[in-house]
């Protein structure tokens, strides 16, 4: 099946269909506002009704989660291909190193101190996304392939804790989808390929095995929905602005990275 399809496929099975937008549970409006937190941009109790709008992982032995079982297999035969390698570089999410991923989607070269308004900016929504994903795992375990399968090889390197990790939802697709949300934001232009990246990040952790695909298309769901409540939050307007500015001077600059040629190939490689 064609990779698109098969995630259309799972997110109609979760209950999680993309194509009525972000679910009116989900939605700001839904929720209570309260004092800020420190780190991102959302309250507590918003990051907490986040959560709590996300369906719980498939049943064990149902026909998602077999469905989801079978799919993840099949990314095996990507072991060692160039594919394989990029995902490798996909597992590292935290900013200012994983704003590189969308070096070539913007024509820029990021991941610098010339960008501390950039960066400041998605280590907020960093934080916003990675906590409404935690806040999800702990609410109901779903093992991880890798963990299903002591004997999956994960495309990083991955403690024993880590690979007994909960797998629903993919924090890294959360993350990711709110990365693509922002650098859309901020460069309208270049939505579709920043958009593209950051869903290339979440097959990236189906091919790691360390996801399964309903675990990708909830964390995308989620990421969508916190990026969006992180948008509307005091102060976030005036950090796009700041970063805004920071990205045009960065493309002024010309410099680009020179890893998109590979980049390209590996992302042309067909899927299973």
């Amino acid at each position: 099946m064609h990779r698109r399809g098969a995630f259309i496929v799972a997110i109609a099975a979760a209950g999680l269909s993309a194509c009525a937008g972000t679910p009116a549970a989900l939605r700001p409006q839904a929720v209570q506002a309260a004092a800020a937190e420190a780190k991102g941009y959302l309250t507590g109790p918003l990051i907490q009704a986040l959560a709590d709008a996300v369906p719980p992982p498939p049943v064990a032995g149902s026909p998602t989660d077999l469905a989801d079982k079978a799919r993840s297999n099949q990314f095996k035969t990507l072991e060692d291909s160039d594919r394989w390698l990029l995902a490798t570089a996909h597992a590292e999410l935290r900013p200012p190193l994983a704003l590189q991923h969308f070096d070539c989607a913007l024509g820029v070269r990021l991941g610098s101190a010339a960008t501390p308004n950039l960066n400041r900016l998605m280590q907020k929504l960093f934080d916003d996304s990675d906590a409404a994903a935690e806040l999800v795992k702990a609410r109901g375990f779903r093992a991880r392939p890798v963990g299903d399968d002591p004997a999956r090889r994960p495309c990083q390197r991955v403690s024993e804790a880590g690979r007994r990790g909960a797998s629903y939802p993919s924090g890294s697709s959360t993350v990711a989808t709110v990365y693509g949300e922002a650098f859309a934001a901020l460069d309208p232009e270049r939505a579709t390929e920043a958009r593209r990246i950051a869903h290339e990040i979440g097959l990236s952790r189906l091919i790691c095995g360390m996801h399964y695909p309903s675990d990708v298309a909830a964390g995308e769901v989620l990421g969508k929905a916190v990026f969006e409540a992180a948008a509307a939050a005091p102060g976030f307007d005036a950090d796009l602005a700041a970063a805004r500015a920071e990205l045009d001077a960065v493309r002024a600059a010309g410099l680009t990275s020179p890893a998109c040629a590979a980049e390209r190939l590996a992302l042309a490689t067909p899927l299973p």
